[in-house]
């Protein structure tokens, strides 16, 4: 088992070494929408969710997030039937459409393979309409992953932050890997080296980046109050009255 914590600091070197530039591009495209007014849209499905919900609502996060989702894409509300409905043609760009991204707004789609035809859907349709994407998927998953959207994520991106995820995304054992999968681990990190890059870039411009704070520490629920007036017309999702 003492290979597992080497893989996965070898795959976060990995991450560090290449991702240097465009994690700078992805922060001020960021940064960029949110001045001018905009909003950050995530999206992804399966176990891709479990990025959307990082970045939103959260501790240390942006406010102006609003998640992509619907159930039936979500693994909690039918396993096997959220992988069919991620292969579904149209879903996606049904979801998209809903939300109306425009810019200067910024789509940010998850999805390891970024071949199935849900986020697919939603990374086109936001380059159509002229809204940049982010795509946070793995080169060398998406690489061999099968092709059932006619194209990748990547393909749709303004910028691609490579999470370097192996196909199959298991690393243990390293002989014929099966177990120990580590997309949600490389794109949190991913996330969390945007969001330091995010605010030092805010920082030079001289922006107080919208950013939630804890609800349990003393004056959180004060400070949250005013990014929730200010965001929740355009993002729903937050439950604000």
């Amino acid at each position: 088992m003492s290979e597992v914590p080497a893989r996965i600091r070898g795959l976060l070197d990995e991450v560090d070494e290449r991702s240097g530039a465009a994690v700078r591009e992805a922060a001020r495209l960021l940064l960029d929408a949110i001045e001018s007014g905009g909003i950050v849209h995530t999206a992804g499905a399966g176990h891709s969710l479990a990025m959307v919900c990082e970045t939103f609502y959260r501790a240390g996060g942006l406010a102006p997030v609003r998640p992509l989702w619907e159930p039936p894409i979500l693994p909690l509300t039918g396993a096997v039937p959220s992988t069919r409905h991620e292969r579904e043609p149209g879903r996606g760009l049904a979801v998209l459409r809903a939300a109306a991204p425009a810019p200067p707004d910024v789509v940010v789609v998850f999805s390891t393979s970024g071949r199935n035809p849900y986020p697919v859907e939603i990374a086109r349709e936001a380059a159509a309409l002229g809204v940049p994407v982010v795509a946070v998927t793995s080169l060398p998953a998406s690489a061999v992953a099968t092709d059932r959207a006619g194209g990748s994520i990547a393909d749709s991106a303004t910028v691609v932050l490579d999470t370097r995820v192996p196909p199959g995304d298991a690393v243990y054992p390293a002989a014929e890997p099966r177990t120990s999968a580590v997309s949600t681990i490389l794109g949190a990190y991913l996330w969390s080296l945007l969001l330091a890059e995010l605010h030092d870039l805010a920082a030079e411009r001289g922006v107080t980046l919208p950013v939630w704070t804890s609800s349990n520490v003393p004056g959180g629920d004060e400070r949250n109050a005013a990014l929730l007036a200010r965001y929740a017309p355009r993002i729903p999702e937050l439950g604000a009255p």
